[in-house]
């Protein structure tokens, strides 16, 4: 498998993943031009996207989701509830909608897929795995906290894209009326660096490679505190890491800790 976060913030995600000829995109949060051209600059052609996953109803992350599927054909993933609550996506004709419910399992040519449920304030959101030939991709954002059951279904993947929303002090301080920061600390928002980086001692494991921090707020973050977080309590508890800008050739069985862009995709890594 193949991997490129497209986009990642709290004003858009897309996350491509490829094996063989299945081609598919977590979420399409951006607008269907930005999808298209932040393919194009990993030497990717929106034609050959055979699936979109979504992951829950909110804007940034199905902006692009139907423009996308009406002008290129391409099926539509997503849990019933969700379906009814993409309004905001316009119509998209039956033939390519598509029901993927919370803890099923689907196959697209060799690529096991299996969607479980996370903790945020959407209808009925769920995120994916992808598993094939032995290693595992797993997407984990847009969660208040992580519960035992999500570490079940992403522990040990080779590659998680793994959110680190705020840094909570930065938040506390800033201009957000009190209810939405209440709602982003809450059991239904989202990750604290400081809680994404100890849920993700729990999650790591022998397998893994690459943790992408993702989800980042752009008012309420840096890169630089994200990478910090993760970098420090993973090497506290013992955890071999390093920061993708120190990456060497020599980082043998190292953890690297790679950064994501609200704007530019990463590059194509190999699972």
């Amino acid at each position: 498998m193949k991997l490129s976060v497209l986009a990642s913030s709290s004003s858009g995600n897309s996350i491509y993943i490829e094996h063989n000829n299945f081609r598919c995109l977590v979420d399409a949060g951006l607008t269907g031009k930005k999808v298209v051209e932040n393919l194009a600059q990993i030497e990717r052609d929106i034609k050959d996207i055979n699936a979109i996953f979504v992951t829950h109803e909110h804007i940034d992350h199905i902006k692009g989701v139907g423009v996308l599927a009406r002008k290129y054909n391409i099926p539509v993933y997503a849990n019933a509830l969700t379906w009814q609550n993409m309004s905001k996506c316009g119509e998209i004709n039956s033939d390519l909608k598509f029901h993927f419910e919370k803890e099923e399992s689907k196959v697209f040519d060799d690529v096991v897929v299996n969607s479980f449920g996370v903790s945020h304030d959407a209808i009925n959101p769920q995120f994916y795995t992808f598993e094939c030939e032995g290693k595992r991709v797993s997407i984990l954002t847009d969660t208040g906290y992580v519960s035992d059951k999500m570490i079940d279904y992403v522990k040990d993947s080779h590659t998680i894209v793994y959110e680190s929303n705020h840094e909570e002090n930065v938040l506390l301080s800033g201009p957000y009326p009190w209810t939405t920061k209440q709602r982003i600390l809450s059991d239904m928002g989202h990750l604290s660096n400081t809680d994404s980086a100890n849920y993700l001692t729990k999650i790591v494991g022998d397998n893994t490679r690459n943790v992408f921090l993702a989800h980042l707020s752009e008012q309420n973050n840096t890169k630089e505190l994200a990478r910090m977080a993760a970098d420090m309590t993973l090497k506290h508890k013992d955890i071999d890491c390093i920061l993708e800008a120190h990456k060497t050739i020599d980082c043998n069985n190292k953890i690297v800790i790679m950064d994501t862009d609200p704007v530019v995709p990463t590059k194509v890594i190999e699972i």
